[in-house]
């Protein structure tokens, strides 16, 4: 535990760097079209100071796009005392708690660190899921909190968005300098068109998947060892099977911060899923049940 603890908080680094220098690496090509080589520092900067603002907003961010409203017992009891004795019996902090007017069942966590961590539930979670089934969910997603999984799924969330922008950036900066151009379209300016249009994304979605589905095998066999009941982790997740569909507010970027695929389900989804098959996760919890 304490390892991927430790692996969790390194991937955060690399995943950082790795972000700069690809945005880097955009902006050395755009230089290179334009001939003006401040561009490659004005875009170094610029993703910098991006990198570091997202640290910080990227999980109120995450929570404004789905949409989720924060809580106090008051208003939920039920899901609020849920995440308050999990918090104490894990030994966390007390985390904000939302709620997502969704009938598609779905939970998330976020945030950067322990200290600042937020966890969700939608009202279709609420609506399907019993006492014992919603202690499950609640405690994988603290144990997302728990592992560090939150702050590689926060950066990674944060970089798919800005390379989504950057690509659609580009692809019109490219359009509007050939569109006044009386010559022949730049091969170079194809070729940006082809990186920022097509490698870009394709990156994004590389960097989903490196917020590895051994994460969510992981939250489960932790949330198992926490609740000591593994009935009640296999019980939720075939619900969440049983009823999955599609969540009102989809956005590919946030997708690794759910328990359960919020995208609509297709080909293309499943093979760039952050998420493991549903069936392997049971699975799994069901071959190591003596051990928890």
């Amino acid at each position: 535990m304490y390892k991927q603890i430790a692996a969790n908080k390194r991937n955060t680094v690399f995943i950082i760097i790795g972000f700069v220098l690809f945005i880097t690496a955009i902006g050395a090509a755009f230089a290179y079209f334009f001939s003006d080589w401040w561009i490659t520092v004005w875009v170094l900067v610029i993703a910098l100071i991006y990198a570091l603002v997202q640290y910080y907003a990227s999980s109120s961010l995450a929570v404004a796009m789905t949409g989720a409203k924060e809580i106090q017992k008051r208003d939920n009891p039920r899901l609020y005392n849920t995440v308050e004795n999990l918090a104490i019996s894990a030994g966390l902090p007390m985390p904000k708690v939302y709620i997502i007017n969704d009938s598609a069942p779905n939970a998330f966590a976020t945030g950067r660190d322990p200290e600042h961590a937020v966890v969700a539930a939608t009202t279709g979670l609420l609506d399907i899921m019993d006492n014992k089934e919603l202690t499950a969910v609640m405690a994988h997603e603290l144990s997302h909190v728990k592992n560090y999984d939150i702050r590689v799924s926060m950066i990674t969330f944060g970089l798919v968005c800005i390379i989504g922008f950057i690509s659609d950036l580009g692809v019109r900066m490219i359009w509007l300098t050939n569109a006044h151009d009386d010559e022949d379209n730049s091969p170079i300016g194809l070729i940006v068109i082809l990186l920022t249009s097509l490698l870009a994304p394709i990156v994004a979605s590389v960097a989903q998947m490196a917020v590895s589905r051994e994460r969510e095998y992981l939250a489960d066999a932790s949330a198992a060892h926490l609740t000591r009941y593994p009935e009640g982790m296999i019980a939720a997740l075939k619900k969440l099977d049983t009823h999955a569909q599609p969540m009102k507010h989809q956005n590919p970027a946030t997708e690794a911060l759910f328990i359960n695929n919020p995208l609509k389900r297709g080909a293309i989804n499943n093979l760039f899923s952050t998420h493991p098959p549903i069936e392997k996760r049971i699975e799994r919890l069901e071959h190591g049940k003596n051990q928890f």
